[in-house]
């Protein structure tokens, strides 16, 4: 085979990955179960600020860019209304598997079921959460329920956004 059909070859094959984007879930049920997957592109990158942002759904492949590093490190390990029934509340842990410090900057968005119409927008953050190189944290991010029943209707939680800065 001749080098440019190689290349050829390659080039399409890494645009149909990028295209489909071999989706993952990256969210937690509001009941209590969690769900992780890695994201990531190909490529590498700067260790000092590493932003990512992402509709909640990103790609599972190994390696990655750290422009999805922070989203990647993020665990939702539960969410759901809070005992007091006032606010909408999430559990998470931020694994810092580098060998810098980072503070995590996370938004998690509370959702109903595909197509929902009565489930009022909930967004909850964390901010500046430090995780030492090798180690995990703790977060919590809370935002006020502002529906009217038992926040049955808020199925599940999931990363819209994450952020880490070298501390």
């Amino acid at each position: 085979m001749k080098i440019r059909h190689v290349r050829a070859i390659a080039v399409f094959g890494i645009a149909v990955v990028a295209l489909t984007g071999a989706r993952g879930s990256h969210g937690g049920s509001c009941g209590g179960g969690s769900s992780h997957s890695g994201s990531s592109s190909s490529g590498g990158g700067s260790h000092n600020n590493d932003n990512a942002t992402s509709g909640g759904s990103t790609g599972s492949l190994s390696g990655g860019s750290s422009a999805h590093r922070a989203e990647r490190d993020v665990k939702i390990d539960e969410c759901g209304l809070d005992a007091s029934g006032k606010n909408l509340t999430a559990k998470i842990t931020v694994t810092n598997n580098d060998s810098l410090a980072y503070k995590y900057d996370v938004s998690l968005q509370f959702k109903g079921d595909l197509g929902d119409t009565k489930v009022n927008l909930a967004i909850a953050k964390v901010e500046d959460l430090k995780v030492s190189p090798g180690a995990s944290a703790p977060g919590k991010a809370s935002t006020p329920y502002t529906g009217s029943g038992d926040g049955s209707e808020y199925k599940k939680c999931e990363v819209i956004s994450a952020s880490r800065t070298a501390s």
